[in-house]
C-alpha cells in the first residue's frame, strides 16, 4: 500500500502535528514548531521566562529588602537551608546561625555556622514591609525566617550585612528592564533610519551611512566615558536609569539599522513591492505593510541578539562606576564591591551576580539562535 510523502517542510510539519483548521498553518505556527525542536532555545526560553518573572514579583520573592543594613552581619557566609522531618509536626525548614568572633590582629568580624542555633524558616513569612509594584501595601516574603525580627543570608551578606540575595533579585529588575526598554529604543531608531536609508538611496542613504560609520568607529569605552560625563551628578537613581538607557540604545541601533537597510536594498525591486507600488500604495504602508513583514526573520534574530548586548552594556558601565551609582540596585552595581581581589578571597560569594548575568546572556543567546533558526521556516 502506498503512502503519501510530504512533499515540502511546511507539509511534513502539518504532517507531525495534529491538522489546523483550512488544512493551512499560519507562519507563526510554524515558526513554533521548529522552534520547540530546538532543545537550547526551549531551555533557555523557560530560563528566560523564569527571570523575567524574577522581575515582575521580585518583592515578593526577595528574603527582605535590599537596602536594610546590619553591621552584626559584615561578609556573613551564606546559610544553608535544612529539612526536618517528623511524625508529630511533619516537614520543616531551618538553617543554623552564626557565630561571631572578632579576630585580634585585623578586627574583621568571622562568622561561624553554630549547628546549635537553629532559625524555623516558612513560606509567606513575615518581614520587612513593601508595597508590591508600588500600590499594593504588603509584609509576606515567599521565603524566610519564622521571627521576622530574625536575618536570613542565603547567599550571605555584602560589606554593609546587606542580604545578596534580596539584592541580585531586586538588581534583575533593573539589569533586565534596561534590556528591553534599549532594544526597544534602539529598534525603532534602527528600523526607521535603515529603512529610510535602504528605500531612499541617494543622498539620505549616504548621509545615514556617514553616520553610523562614524558612531561604529568611535571605540565602545571612550564613548562610554564621554556619554555618562554628560549625565549630571547630582541627578537621582530614576534619572540615571533613564539617561543609561538612552545612552546604550543611541549606541546599539548601528547594526540594526545595517541589516534593515540591505534587506530594504534586496526588497525594493521584488515583485510584489512592485506590484504594491502600481496599485497606489503610498511609501509608508510599503516599508511597513510589505517590507518590514518580509524581513520578519532578520528584526527577530536582530532583536533577541541586541537584549543580552544591553544587559552586558549597563552592567559593565555600571561595573566601571560609569552607569548606575548605589542606593540603585543593579546586577552592575553589585559588581563594584567584587573588584578588590582581597575582598572576593574573604567573601567570594560577592561574584554571585556575575553567575545571574553569565546564565540569563547565555539563555538569551540560546533564544536567539532558535528563532533565528525557526524564524523562516519555509526555507
Amino acid at each position: 500500500m502506498l503512502t503519501k510523502t510530504p512533499q515540502s517542510e511546511e507539509e511534513a510539519a502539518l504532517a507531525d502535528d495534529a491538522p489546523v483548521a483550512g488544512g493551512q498553518a499560519s507562519p507563526w505556527r510554524l515558526v513554533w514548531r521548529r522552534f520547540r525542536k530546538h532543545r537550547l532555545a526551549m531551555a533557555g526560553a523557560v530560563i528566560v521566562v523564569i527571570a523575567y518573572f524574577v522581575v515582575v514579583f521580585a518583592e515578593v520573592l526577595a528574603p527582605g529588602s535590599p537596602s536594610a543594613t546590619d553591621e552584626k552581619h559584615t561578609y556573613a557566609p551564606p546559610q544553608t537551608v535544612k529539612m526536618d522531618l517528623s511524625w508529630d509536626d511533619g516537614l520543616r525548614f531551618y538553617t543554623n546561625g552564626y557565630t561571631t568572633r572578632r579576630d585580634p590582629e585585623t578586627f574583621e568580624q568571622i562568622h561561624t555556622v553554630d549547628p546549635d542555633q537553629r532559625i524555623p524558616l516558612k513560606f509567606f513569612a513575615k518581614g520587612d514591609s513593601y508595597e508590591m509594584w508600588g500600590l499594593i501595601p504588603w509584609d509576606r516574603h515567599l521565603f524566610g525566617a519564622t521571627d521576622p525580627d530574625t536575618e536570613v543570608y542565603f547567599l550571605g551578606a555584602d560589606r554593609s550585612g546587606r542580604d545578596m540575595l534580596s539584592r541580585i533579585i531586586h538588581g534583575a529588575r533593573v539589569s533586565l528592564s534596561i534590556g528591553l526598554i534599549g532594544v526597544a529604543l534602539s529598534f525603532f531608531l534602527g528600523l526607521l533610519f535603515g529603512g529610510i536609508s535602504g528605500y531612499f538611496g541617494g543622498t539620505p542613504d549616504l548621509l545615514i551611512q556617514r553616520v553610523i560609520e562614524f558612531l561604529m568607529s568611535i571605540p565602545t569605552l571612550p564613548l562610554w566615558l564621554s556619554l555618562s560625563a554628560a549625565v549630571p551628578d547630582q541627578w537621582g537613581p530614576l534619572s540615571r536609569y533613564l539617561a543609561i538607557t538612552t545612552i546604550l540604545s543611541v549606541i546599539g541601533w548601528t547594526g540594526l539599522a545595517r541589516v534593515v537597510r540591505g534587506r530594504f536594498f534586496s526588497l525594493r525591486e521584488e515583485d510584489f513591492v512592485t506590484a504594491a507600488r502600481l496599485d497606489g500604495c503610498g511609501r509608508g504602508r510599503i516599508i511597513f505593510g510589505h517590507m518590514v513583514p518580509s524581513m520578519s526573520s532578520h528584526v527577530i534574530a536582530s532583536l533577541s541578539m541586541a537584549v543580552p548586548g544591553m544587559i552586558l552594556g549597563e552592567t559593565a558601565m555600571s561595573f566601571l562606576g560609569l552607569g548606575l551609582q548605589s542606593p540603585a540596585v543593579s546586577w552592575g552595581v553589585l559588581l563594584q564591591e567584587a573588584q578588590n581581589v582581597r575582598t572576593v578571597e574573604t567573601a567570594p560569594w560577592l561574584l554571585i551576580p556575575g553567575l545571574a548575568v553569565f546564565v540569563t546572556v547565555l539563555a538569551m543567546n540560546f533564544v536567539g539562535d532558535g528563532l533565528r533558526d525557526s524564524a523562516d521556516p519555509y526555507k
